[in-house]
């Protein structure tokens, strides 16, 4: 099995304003197989729609992928409660992007992360984004008694899901609805036989990106393998 990567220029990076990122790109004639990726995916890489990347920077390495080893992932009590709040929600699982999802996820871009990347969001960036080379991912939705309310799209590889992007109706923030998508990842993981939850870049020193942390244990990916957290040293 061989690849061929390639180098972004550094740019301004997204998570951390002070440092400059750079990107290790995949650069293949031809999309990757899903095993192919879920081989990548084991070596820190991440997709964005079409394009695998791992953090390459210089003089930072403050992006660590995170994993759930699923069959030995505890609930804090904090997860438990947020589980609780949200025992009214009936939860659905398609193999289909629905056309309902794309208001959903734009009303949550615009609202929620009108200073990141995707303002303003649009149909084209959406499906770019979200779709994948393998049609293989997995919509996990969160109804209320009066509809959607909730969107986890979760890539489906052989040996694990990884978790692409969440987005939900911004007004209802109380439910904790990021945290409760994950747990319900968590348990769809588990149900499928999978061995892992993949969550992406755990980032400590960017508030947004550590609740990540909070699932326990996790293993993160440094000095080229990965290493397993037990507890939470933040």
């Amino acid at each position: 099995m061989s690849f061929k990567f390639g180098l972004t220029q550094e740019y301004a990076c997204s998570y951390l304003p002070e440092k400059q990122e750079q990107l290790l790109v995949l650069m293949p004639e031809q999309a990757p197989n899903l095993v192919e990726y879920g081989y990548l995916i084991a070596a820190g890489f991440r997709r964005s729609g079409m394009q695998i990347y791992r953090p390459h920077c210089q003089d930072c390495r403050a992006c660590e992928a995170i994993r759930i080893p699923v069959t030995s992932f505890k609930y804090s009590k904090s997860q438990k409660r947020i589980r609780s709040r949200n025992q009214d929600l009936h939860i659905k699982v398609s193999k289909t992007n629905k056309p309902e999802y794309y208001p959903l996820y734009e009303n949550y871009v615009n609202q929620r992360h009108a200073d990141g990347s995707m303002y303003p969001a649009n149909k084209e960036q959406y499906q770019g984004f979200i779709i994948n080379p393998w049609d293989k991912a997995l919509y996990l939705e969160l109804h209320d008694e009066n509809g959607l309310i909730a969107v986890a799209v979760t890539d489906n590889l052989p040996n694990s899901l990884s978790a692409l992007y969440t987005f939900f109706k911004p007004d209802q923030d109380k439910r904790s609805l990021g945290t409760f998508a994950v747990l319900q990842q968590i348990e769809l993981a588990k149900r499928l036989n999978k061995d892992y939850l993949y969550l992406g870049y755990q980032i400590d020193a960017c508030e947004k990106m550590r609740y990540k942390q909070n699932f326990l244990p996790h293993e993160r990916f440094f000095a080229e393998k990965w290493q397993l957290i037990a507890k939470n040293v933040g």
